[in-house]
C-alpha cells in the first residue's frame, strides 16, 4: 500500500523560512522491488487553478523548479529512507497556498517542474498548508 505523508506547513511572516518534510512508501517497481530512486515533487495547488510543480527531484538525482521557487527553495531527497524535504526560504505572500508532495505511479511520468500534471499519474499526500503573512 502507497502512502505519502507530508508534514512542516505552517504560518511565518515574509521573509521567514519554513521546512515541509514528506516521506514515501510502499513505492515499488514492476517486480515488487522497492523503487528508491523514484522522482518525489512537491506542488501547490491555488483555489480555481491546476496543480503546479514547485520543486521535482527526478531519478538522476537532477532537481527543478518552478520559476518562483529558484532561487529560494531548495529540495533535497533521501533516496534510502524515501524523504523529501523543501527548504524555502525569503518566503512571500504569494507563496500562500496548499502545497502538496508526490510520487509518480510510473517510471515513465514526466518529473520536471514546468510539466502539466496529469493528477492521475501521481500518488498523492494530503497536502500541508503554508500561510505567510505580512
Amino acid at each position: 500500500q502507497v502512502q505519502v505523508l507530508e508534514s512542516g506547513g505552517g504560518s511565518v511572516q515574509a521573509g521567514g523560512s519554513l521546512r515541509l518534510s514528506c516521506v514515501a512508501s510502499g513505492i515499488t517497481d514492476s517486480n515488487g522491488i522497492t523503487d528508491s530512486k523514484r522522482c518525489m515533487g512537491w506542488f501547490r495547488q491555488d483555489p480555481g487553478k491546476a496543480r503546479q510543480g514547485v520543486a521535482l527531484i527526478a531519478r538522476d538525482s537532477s532537481t527543478t523548479y518552478s520559476d518562483a521557487a529558484n532561487g529560494r527553495f531548495t529540495a533535497s531527497k533521501d533516496n534510502a529512507k524515501m524523504t523529501l524535504h523543501l527548504q524555502m526560504n525569503s518566503l512571500k505572500l504569494d507563496d500562500t497556498g496548499m502545497y502538496y508532495c508526490a510520487v509518480p505511479k510510473w517510471n515513465w511520468v514526466s518529473c520536471r517542474a514546468d510539466s502539466f500534471v496529469y493528477v492521475d499519474n501521481w500518488y498523492w499526500g494530503q497536502g500541508t498548508q503554508v500561510t505567510v503573512s505580512s
